[in-house]
């Protein structure tokens, strides 16, 4: 058997940004499963507090300059690239000047969330797909980590599902308690939508919230992963009403062999 690709996609990964235990997860798992043979790639935010010149980001030019449409507007893409010091491991930045080169990650100095926090996620999902079109880089299994990372598994299923970089891929979607009360304003439908993908599709998606991202990563995801033992109410009602495959990943002990036999059998 070749070796499964295994693409990880988060809103942050130690040491370039930790603001929760995704952070730490998005570092150990995929070392882990690299030591087992698998074929690793990261995909993150280039958020405004992570120093380029301390941890050697640069700009892979062959992978930037595509232009990634959030509802009637284009943003350009740039793509740069950087290594984990103590692990063989790339990790890919996702920025955008009008996104993400601020100072601050989910909220501003007056701790308000950012309202184009929807359309920042937008970009980020349609961007990672992008990126690994241009690598050439088809992987079995893209694991998606958070809210930001909730269309992604939607794309991979409607959008994406016959290009042949992604016409085998499996999604695993993995939630948090990283919820947020905000709720988005403008049409958050018209932002998200892809080719092939009409509004009923986005249905989960019509109350702008976070319980709206994390119904629809669910919703599309071939596999759903509780990351933490104790899960707010409104995320348990709606974790609970899950169909398939379902991982709890909240004991120690064997994490890392339960998620390669989720990946494996997922690949089939």
């Amino acid at each position: 058997m070749s070796k499964l690709r295994i693409l990880y996609v988060a809103s942050e990964i130690n040491p370039f940004l930790k603001t929760s235990d995704v952070a730490d997860f998005v570092r150990k798992l995929p070392q882990a499963m690299q030591e087992r043979g698998m074929e690793i790639r990261i995909l993150v935010p280039r958020f405004g507090l992570i120093n380029e010149r301390k941890n050697r980001l640069h700009e892979v030019v062959r992978l930037s300059g595509i232009n990634i449409a959030v509802g009637d507007e284009e943003k350009p893409l740039i793509i740069k690239v950087a290594s984990i010091p103590t692990a063989k491991l790339q990790v890919y930045f996702i920025d955008n000047e009008d996104y993400f080169q601020r100072k601050y990650v989910f909220h501003d100095k007056e701790n308000r969330f950012y309202d184009d926090n929807d359309e920042r996620a937008i970009f980020f999902c349609k961007g990672v797909l992008e990126t690994v079109k241009k690598l050439g880089w088809a992987p079995d299994i893209v694991h998606c980590n958070d809210w930001m990372t909730a269309l992604i598994p939607l794309y991979l299923k409607t959008t994406y599902k016959n290009d042949p970089m992604f016409k085998d891929t499996k999604s695993v979607f993995t939630v948090y308690n990283n919820s947020f009360d905000h709720r988005f304003e403008g049409d958050i439908i018209e932002k998200a939508r892809m080719m092939d993908i009409d509004d009923s599709m986005l249905a989960e998606l019509k109350t702008a919230d976070f319980q709206g991202f994390i119904r629809i990563g669910c919703a599309y995801a071939d596999a759903v992963v509780r990351a933490e033992e104790e899960t707010s109410e409104s995320l348990n009602a709606i974790l609970n009403d899950l169909p398939g495959h379902k991982l709890d990943a909240t004991e120690e002990e064997d994490v890392t062999e339960r998620y390669f036999n989720l990946y494996t059998q997922l690949a089939g």
